[in-house]
C-alpha cells in the first residue's frame, strides 16, 4: 500500500495540511491496509478462528451456559476448553460488513482537516470497531437489534474506548492479524466479566442494564 498510495495522497495532503501532511498521510495508509487486511480475515481466512478464540475464552472463564445458546459443548473432562467446542449452531461472529465499508469512506475526506480531521477520523473508526467488538457476545444472548442499540448506548464511553486502541493496535504493518486474535481475547474477556457482574474491571454498572434488558426479553 505505501509504494502504491503513499506519494499519490501525500501530494494531495500536502496542500490541506502542510507540514503535517506526511504523519497524516502514513496513519491514512495504514488504516487503509488495515481495512483491506480486516475486511479479508475477518470474512474469509480467520472468521471461525476468532470465533472458536472468543468462545474458548468464554468456556475458559466458566461461562460455558452463555457459549452453549450459539453453540454445542462437548460433555466430558478437557484440560484445553478449546477442546470442548463443538459446532456452531447460532451467529458468525463479527463481520466486516459493506455498510462498515461505506461507512469508512465516507469518514476519508477528515482526514483533509489537520491534525483535528485525523484525530476524529481515529476516534469515528474507534466507535464504529466498539460497537462490534460484542458481536459474537450479543449472538449468545439472543440479544434484539434494539437490546443491542440500548446497551452500547448506555456504554458509548467504554466502547469507544476499546475500539479505538483496538482500532490503533491493528494498524501496526504484519502484527495486524495477530492483534485480532489479541482483541478478540479482550472483548471475550469482558464480556465474561459482564456476565459475572465484576464492575470493578469493567468500570460499568454492567448488572443493571443487564437486568434491564432481561426485562424486555
Amino acid at each position: 500500500m505505501f509504494i502504491f498510495t503513499y506519494l499519490p495522497q501525500l501530494a494531495i495532503l500536502i496542500f490541506t495540511n502542510g507540514p503535517l501532511a506526511a504523519f497524516s498521510t502514513i496513519l491514512l495508509t495504514l488504516s487503509e491496509s488495515s481495512t483491506i487486511i480486516t475486511m479479508l480475515s475477518k470474512n474469509f481466512i480467520i472468521a471461525d478462528a476468532l470465533v472458536d478464540t472468543f468462545d474458548g475464552v468464554m468456556v475458559a472463564k466458566g461461562q460455558t451456559k452463555v457459549v452453549e445458546g450459539s453453540r454445542e459443548i462437548k460433555a466430558g473432562k478437557f484440560g484445553d476448553p478449546m477442546r470442548k467446542l463443538g459446532k456452531v449452531v447460532k451467529g458468525v461472529g463479527e463481520k466486516y460488513s459493506v455498510k462498515g465499508l461505506v461507512r469508512y469512506l465516507m469518514y476519508l475526506p477528515l482526514n483533509f482537516i489537520p491534525v483535528i480531521g485525523t484525530v476524529v477520523f481515529v476516534a469515528l473508526q474507534g466507535k464504529s470497531r466498539g460497537d462490534s467488538v460484542h458481536a459474537r457476545y450479543f449472538q449468545m444472548k439472543g440479544w434484539s437489534n434494539t437490546q443491542k442499540e440500548e446497551w452500547l448506548r448506555q456504554h458509548t464511553g467504554a466502547y469507544t474506548a476499546f475500539g479505538t486502541v483496538a482500532t490503533l493496535l491493528e494498524l501496526v504493518p504484519v502484527a495486524s492479524i495477530l492483534f485480532s486474535f489479541t482483541n478478540t481475547v479482550g472483548a471475550a474477556l469482558w464480556a465474561a466479566d459482564i456476565e459475572g457482574n465484576d464492575v470493578n474491571m469493567t468500570q460499568i454498572n454492567a448488572s443493571s442494564s443487564a437486568s434491564g434488558d432481561k426485562k424486555t426479553e
